[in-house]
């Protein structure tokens, strides 16, 4: 505690640094210098005010479950980390290294969706509706900080245990902007919750964030499925006490996910690396040789379904060792029965959109 917060007096004039150059770019936009671009099609915007974690991906995923049956939706990525340059649609058969983690899980379960990436979101969503005219609404992956497009919804993120009201600027803290950058919101959701949580929580949380009156605050958490086997997801398995487990992840923060796996399953061992890390030749050889360390009779390795998309770029591996890899599907939920509410702010807006 006392090194992090030497660390942020250490680095207090590079954020306050950091902090003049976003100030100056939101000025430009306040005064209409810089001007976002809008389309005819609703653009739907999730993103957070911190650098990683607040749980993007599932959030899309559920917006994709609750759009799809009824209407044309797609999703919008930068792809970040990918091989790759310029605009591409995915496929399921590509690669997390031509299109990124996030967008080849998409488009994996949910093949019958568009799933673009690039880095210039304002050429990609032209191109997407030229390639699609039936389009009805667009997804924008990580957009919040990226105001060349003016959403027509703004849903911002921020994490349980790490909100934006208690962290700093880059690179003394985690914030990509000033805490207060949260008013151009039109939904802000507190993720990661625990599964159990009192409404007296939910209250203290309302009056730290202090929304405007024009947001509106949700509480969501992950409810976990059964791991599926990494090569076949229609193998499943039911975690137990008995069985010892392994965590490879490369994702921002693996905390809430190991407070899951540690009541579900017996003792856990975790090998960690940065988000979005690509697994090399050497990494998944350790992860043979941790494996095999183990002492457990029953023994399995755990991942996540982002992490999986690049550990599967060592398929062949995986099957001549048969390394029994299984991922942990993750499902948002939210609390104090506001689902039905939440799900009908997004009808309104879509019904309510004028291009």
């Amino acid at each position: 505690m006392i090194q992090r917060f030497l660390a942020q007096i250490l680095l207090s004039p590079f954020a306050l640094l950091y902090g003049i150059g976003v100030s100056l770019r939101n000025f430009f936009y306040s005064r209409g210098l810089l001007k976002g671009v809008e389309f005819s099609v609703p653009v739907i915007s999730v993103g957070n005010l911190s650098v990683g974690g607040a749980g993007k991906t599932p959030h899309i995923e559920y917006l994709i479950r609750l759009l799809k049956d009824y209407i044309e939706v797609a999703t919008l990525s930068r792809g970040y980390r990918r091989k790759t340059k310029g605009y591409l649609e995915a496929a399921p058969k590509m690669t997390a290294e031509q299109v990124g983690d996030e967008p080849l899980q998409f488009k994996r379960k949910f093949p019958d969706i568009m799933v673009s990436v690039s880095e210039s979101r304002t050429f990609a969503i032209p191109k997407m509706l030229m390639d699609r005219p039936a389009l009805q609404v667009i997804l924008l992956d990580d957009a919040f900080q990226h105001r060349s497009v003016r959403p027509g919804l703004n849903i911002l993120l921020t994490e349980y245990s790490r909100p934006f009201t208690k962290d700093f600027l880059l690179p003394a803290g985690r914030l990509r902007e000033w805490r207060s950058a949260y008013r151009r919101a039109d939904i802000i959701i507190v993720s990661k919750c625990p599964a159990q949580m009192p409404r007296e929580e939910r209250e203290r949380y309302l009056e730290e964030i202090r929304p405007f009156p024009h947001q509106k605050v949700y509480f969501s958490y992950y409810a976990y499925g059964h791991p599926y086997y990494i090569l076949n997801p229609s193998y499943r398995i039911e975690l137990r006490p008995d069985i010892d487990a392994l965590l490879i992840s490369a994702i921002a923060n693996t905390d809430y996910l190991v407070r899951y796996l540690e009541e579900k399953a017996g003792p856990l061992q975790v090998l960690e690396y940065e988000d979005h890390h690509y697994f090399s030749k050497y990494d998944v050889g350790q992860l043979k040789a941790h494996f095999d360390r183990m002492e457990a009779d029953s023994k399995i390795i755990l991942t996540t379904e982002k992490d999986a998309m690049r550990l599967e770029l060592h398929r062949d591996f995986l099957i001549e060792h048969r390394l029994p890899i299984f991922v942990v599907p993750a499902e948002v939920r939210f609390h104090f029965d506001e689902a039905e509410a939440f799900d009908e702010s997004i009808r309104l807006f879509l019904l309510n959109f004028k291009a």
